[in-house]
């Protein structure tokens, strides 16, 4: 291995002992120890039931066939077929019942991980690409499903089955039995060998699986299509996507014929014994030493009885190895910190009562990877029922502070109060209900209008979606649709031009009816005569309504109560329109730049 492998194993190794224990995978079965209690006794009783066939065999050879009795040998040999069934009938029963638990595990994984993923700030999502995390999910806990829904329970019957034909074993000869356990520590050893060799390339392996993954979601989506063909670089793409499958294809090579050489030595220690069986216990009995025949051919069935869960063991052994790979992914994520979260004892508003005053004290911010401020000690109060404009150049901060009043991230000093109250010690619920956010970007999800607009609010009436379209001044064109608010909306709204998107995302945000809009350039993409008319809509929306606007085009802003002026984070200008125009200064320089591209 050259020294670019043995670092990258050495990481992993430090990576898998951080995220993964014996403990941490028990965990998981837990919940279900009464039905894996159950799943066991059987295992247990059909082992227990199996160690009776070599000493009915023992029994035919040395007994029934020599003496001629033909009724023992019927009850010898009916008794040999019972077994085989009663065994049969419980396997099945016990596999039906395992692969349930398993399912139920894998079930339970999923919907935590997922739910994990959604309490994770944004932090995460801006540095993770999507389809990485689309692969955590579908391919590694899919990889785990076979451990927990088959090789968990061949486990536990395979070791079962390993211990009472051991026992058996020994009561038939010990010295035969003796012999036969030679190979087993030798086996153990070589098959960790090999399990270590396939552990970290699985690792390795999933990583081009994610990595490909990420490149078919974001070369195969929409947006990616139309970039690719715009410029010119399907080809380039392909060629890209070609390299990281052929690299996913050596991969799985790799992993499965790595210390394979080993494996087959095992194989063949494990193959060899029953002949050496047999020469052992000539020898004995050409040396005297008691022994039958029978108990020569119950050695060798039991031997072989022996040899498939002992190699079942050995690779449940190596595949419980490679698997570690798989429970450290989805572990490093489930183990990514919370960084917004709820408090125990937080404050929840009554709807009914709630104003709309907001207020910013001081607020500072840094995102975690950059130890530079994005917003210095902004202070802002805006009364509840007013509208207030923040407005800047680009890189000024104002999505920023969009982000931490809708409490995507937390302040990093400061304060922002909702009716006077911090917005970090109210209830999620409080939140959303309070602020309604529309973004420059809406999202529409792969499903009708009429689904898009009810995922604000689910039990909302035919009559509430079309006032809620008609305010966002959508609701013609919908109706002129061939299956009006049935039309299915397609992946992420592509379907619909970029105003007709920012307009069904308003209407979702009516359809709440909060007390305040956050209106985060919501009405960049809309054309001139709809942009007058949007306005004169959320003009009488904005009655009795806190209005929070973050807007580059000032000429939406001009008749705003208050207007924010941030420059480099920080607070510069505040007054109306016309008292900004007076001062001359940075929000005199904004009109001025906006009307000369204009002109």
């Amino acid at each position: 291995m050259t020294e670019h492998g043995i670092a990258k194993a050495d990481t992993y190794h430090d990576l898998a002992a951080k995220h993964v224990s014996a403990s941490r995978i028990i965990a998981l079965f837990i919940p279900y120890k009464l039905q894996i209690a159950r799943v066991v006794c059987l295992i247990l009783v059909c082992s227990a039931i199996g160690m009776a066939s070599p000493f009915l065999l023992r029994a035919i050879i040395d007994e029934a066939l020599p003496d001629g009795d033909l009724r023992l040998l019927v009850y010898l040999a009916g008794g040999l077929i019972g077994v085989a069934a009663l065994t049969a009938g419980l396997n099945t029963l016990q596999i039906v019942m395992s692969t349930k638990i398993g399912q139920s595990i894998m079930h339970d994984l999923r919907v935590k991980l997922y739910s994990h993923l959604q309490s994770l700030s944004l932090s995460f999502f801006t540095a993770t690409r999507s389809g990485e995390i689309q692969s955590r999910i579908a391919s590694d806990i899919g990889g785990l499903q076979t451990l927990v829904t088959h090789t968990a329970n061949e486990l536990a019957r395979n070791f079962s089955i390993v211990v009472m034909t051991t026992i058996a074993m020994f009561l038939l000869d010990w010295r035969l039995a003796l012999f036969s356990m030679i190979a087993v520590p030798i086996s153990i050893l070589l098959s960790d060998r090999v399990g270590k060799l396939r552990e970290t390339i699985t690792h390795e392996q999933q990583v081009r699986l994610g990595d490909m993954s990420a490149a078919v979601q974001e070369s195969l989506s929409i947006s990616g299509v139309i970039l690719a063909r715009t410029l010119g670089r399907a080809a380039h793409l392909t060629q890209r996507f070609t390299r990281t499958s052929k690299e996913v294809a050596s991969l799985e090579v790799r992993s499965h014929t790595a210390g394979e050489w080993q494996w087959q030595l095992i194989l063949l220690m494990l193959s060899m014994f029953p002949a050496l069986t047999l020469l052992l216990g000539g020898l004995l009995l050409n040396a005297g030493v008691p022994a039958t025949i029978g108990t020569l051919v119950a050695m060798i069935a039991l031997q072989e009885q022996l040899l498939w869960p002992l190699e079942g063991l050995l690779e449940i052994g190596r595949e419980m190895r490679t698997t570690r790979a798989l429970f450290t992914r989805v572990f490093q994520y489930l183990d990514q910190p919370v960084e917004i979260t709820e408090q125990p004892d937080a404050i929840t508003l009554d709807r009914l009562h709630m104003q709309g005053a907001v207020q910013l004290k001081h607020v500072s911010f840094s995102y975690p990877d950059n130890p530079q401020p994005t917003l210095s000690d902004v202070s802002i109060d805006i009364p509840a029922g007013s509208s207030v404009a923040i407005v800047g150049s680009t890189g000024s901060g104002k999505t920023t502070l969009g982000y931490l009043l809708a409490r995507l991230y937390d302040v990093s000093a400061g304060e922002i109060r909702y009716d006077g109250v911090d917005v970090r010690t109210l209830s999620f619920e409080t939140v959303t209900d309070l602020l309604g956010v529309v973004t420059q970007e809406p999202y529409l999800l792969y499903a009708s209008v009429a689904e898009n607009l009810r995922f604000a609010k689910p039990d909302a009436t035919d009559e509430e979606l079309i006032a809620a379209a008609k305010i966002a001044q959508i609701h013609d064109s919908l109706s002129a649709l061939p299956d009006g608010y049935d039309t299915l909306v397609g992946d992420r709204g592509y379907r619909f031009s970029g105003g007709e998107k920012q307009r069904l995302a308003l209407a979702r945000t009516i359809l709440r009816n909060p007390p305040i809009l956050l209106l985060d350039e919501a009405t960049s993409a809309l054309d001139t005569k709809t942009e007058r008319a949007m306005e004169v809509a959320l003009a009488a929306l904005a009655k009795g309504r806190t209005t929070i606007t973050i807007a580059h085009r000032l000429s939406t802003i001009r008749h705003a109560d208050q207007i924010v002026v941030l420059q480099h984070g920080r607070v510069v200008e505040c007054g109306t329109h016309t008292e900004l125009e007076q001062l001359n200064g940075v929000y005199a320089g904004l009109i001025a730049n906006m009307n000369s591209n204009a002109a």
